[in-house]
């Protein structure tokens, strides 16, 4: 390492305060930034040390979202691969992964080129250092897209949502919605036809008539049989987004978030409670005499391992940027995007993966969330208060 950090600081210094390329230092500064800062310790005088800033909480995040992606390799090539008639006999496991990687790895490179290229352009632009928020953003981007999805549309998707969904609102930390699905948003409804319908799903389903890409939810809102046993929706191995498909997997980088206390357990208990509810309710028309369909009557925790919910939920329901900050406001906001989520599903088939407009609508709404639950403790304590001393009059 010592030997990187000089050769860093010999590249670096062309850049220094008052040398010819000052202005470009924050580009250049973000590999020091990446590789050595933090670069102290605490000796003495700390009530409280703790490891954990910015780049380790990203880099955690990183680190749960691996197994999720890796599957979404292997996933990605058997569902084209295992369609075919010379994988009649079954699809070696290499075979699907490096179909599968071959799609995805260009749609990362693209994520993370295009993103921190504007990161950088807006550091140098504004005079501060590139931080590591794009890290996770950069990732989750492709991870949630279909895996046939054309490059220069993820591009767009990148620029709207670096642009639009963070760095109009000041950058990381800032924002009120959440980047990822931001970017979601703009290329499901600016380019419809690539982000639905039964041939996006698949690799080269367009291409080779012989091959299908049908959904669970899809397959619910045309009025047909979901098509899939349980053990099949829980392991992964159905058609759907790069790395949504997989419960096993997406409850592996729960716990990891858990543990770390990177990701909130409030959230994410109390969004799979709210879609367990909703999926209860709608599983209930039929003992009230309203005739349901195929989504109302799919059962309540099938909802909970299908489609986007359960990744949405872990990864994205719990940026802690967008997302309810109290205690008590955490539990409302959780248990309203999974409530929402199923609901959208089920009321609007044109809009199956719900979870999106879901997390997106009580991002806006987590700021108000938090406002009447702090309301709400200063007129409890103003209240004790009063009631423990009658003769004090309490002050704002």
């Amino acid at each position: 390492m010592e030997w990187i950090r000089q050769r860093l600081d010999k590249m670096k210094q062309p850049f220094s305060k008052g040398e010819k390329y000052e202005k470009y230092a924050p580009a250049v500064n973000a590999l020091d930034t990446f590789l050595f800062t933090p670069n102290h310790t605490t000796q003495k005088g700390a009530h409280i040390r703790d490891a954990v800033d910015l780049k380790r909480t990203m880099i955690t995040v990183v680190i749960a979202l691996i197994p999720a992606l890796l599957f979404g390799f292997w996933n990605g090539g058997y569902q084209y691969l295992h369609q075919l008639p010379e994988y009649a006999n079954g699809v070696p496991f290499i075979d699907a992964f490096l179909h599968g990687a071959g799609k995805i790895f260009p749609m990362i490179a693209v994520s993370y080129a295009v993103g921190l290229g504007i990161e950088f352009a807006f550091a140098i632009f504004r005079g501060h250092e590139v931080n590591e928020g794009y890290l996770v953003t950069g990732l989750l981007i492709p991870m949630i897209m279909p895996i046939d999805i054309p490059l220069w549309m993820v591009a767009l998707s990148v620029v709207f949502a670096v642009l639009i969904g963070k760095e109009a609102f000041g950058g990381t930390g800032m924002n009120i919605l959440n980047p990822a699905l931001t970017a979601r948003a703009f290329a499901f409804f600016a380019y419809p036809t690539y982000m639905s319908g039964n041939s996006v799903w698949v690799s080269n389903a367009y291409e080779v008539d012989a091959v299908t890409g049908e959904t669970i939810l899809g397959n619910l809102a045309a009025g047909n049989e979901a098509g899939y046993t349980p053990l099949d929706m829980f392991s992964g191995m159905i058609p759907g987004s790069i790395a949504e498909t997989s419960a096993i997997c997406i409850l592996a980088g729960a716990l990891l978030l858990v543990l770390s206390k990177v990701g909130s357990w409030r959230i994410i208990l109390s969004a799979f409670i709210g879609a367990a509810v909703m999926g209860l309710i709608f599983n209930a028309l039929p003992s009230l005499g309203i005739e349901g369909n195929n989504l109302t009557n799919f059962p309540w925790y099938l909802h909970l391992i299908v489609g986007g919910l359960a990744f949405g939920i872990v990864f994205m329901a719990t940026d802690p940027v967008s997302a309810a900050q109290t205690m008590k406001g955490k539990w409302i906001y959780g248990f309203l995007v999974g409530f929402i989520s199923v609901m959208i599903r089920v009321f609007n088939p044109a809009y199956p993966e719900g979870v999106m407009l879901g997390i997106l609508l009580m991002n806006v709404f987590a700021p108000t969330i938090d406002h009447y639950v702090v309301e709400s403790n200063v007129k409890r304590r103003k209240k004790r208060l009063k009631n423990a001393n009658p003769q004090v009059e309490t002050a704002v």
